[in-house]
């Protein structure tokens, strides 16, 4: 079945790389005196909302750094933190270009290039993944983003943008990710799907139900297993 595909295209938050863990150790680093688990889950948050805003019409098209940076400041007093000045804000907000990988991406992703074209699929704009993937070491062939198409995922225009982008049918792409409605939302528009587990992706307090869904046309414990399935 996946001989037709010619292209994976990935999320990316949370899918190959750990948010959760990556903003955690940059609070803690900042010393913010806050729950650096919780903080990071509201930061998370804030994320769906605000990309709503945008969809909805009620923001023109604006960048996640924005967004984060947004919603950064609205945590920030509701944690009661008070003391930071705009460069440490700024910091802080790029924190999400540092996220760290999951022990199997970078080892994952170079089997998985030897075969086919990767491509990020993410609502991360352009520079923060260029700047992920440097100090990630994450070997992308392309970035795409929402920023490309202006639109947000789930909307129909990011998963045919990207078979749009290397001149495929839907069904030649395939989208890697470790959430189900991403995956839900790029079959229906007939990418083929991937589902990679990664039960931490909220922190080891708040274990993620992982379980497999027939419909997605591959599932995999990690990156390094769904090469070893494609034969990579």
């Amino acid at each position: 079945m996946d001989g037709a595909v010619k292209v994976l295209a990935f999320d990316v938050f949370g899918t190959v790389v750990d948010w959760h863990g990556s903003v955690v150790r940059e609070v803690q680093a900042m010393e913010l005196d806050v729950d650096a688990d919780a903080f990071a889950l509201a930061w998370r948050a804030g994320y769906a909302p605000a990309m709503q805003r945008v969809m909805s019409g009620e923001l023109g098209w604006t960048l996640i750094d924005e967004l984060h940076r947004m919603i950064l400041d609205q945590i920030l007093e509701a944690f009661g933190v008070t003391h930071l000045n705009e460069a440490e804000k700024r910091h802080l907000n790029r924190a999400w270009h540092r996220l760290d990988p999951w022990p199997d991406s970078v080892e994952g992703l170079k089997r998985l290039k030897t075969r086919y074209p990767i491509c990020t699929l993410s609502n991360g704009n352009i520079g923060l993944l260029t700047h992920m993937a440097r100090h990630a070491g994450l070997p992308w062939d392309c970035i795409l983003s929402a920023e490309v198409f202006r639109r947000y995922k789930p909307h129909p225009d990011t998963y045919l943008g990207v078979a749009r982008v290397f001149d495929l049918a839907p069904e030649e792409v395939m989208l890697v990710a470790a959430h189900q409605d991403d995956l839900d939302a790029a079959r229906a528009c007939g990418l083929r799907t991937a589902y990679i587990e990664r039960p931490l992706e909220f922190g080891t307090n708040h274990p993620k139900d992982v379980a497999p869904n027939p419909a997605n046309t591959r599932h995999a414990t990690s990156l390094t297993d769904l090469a070893r399935q494609l034969g990579c």
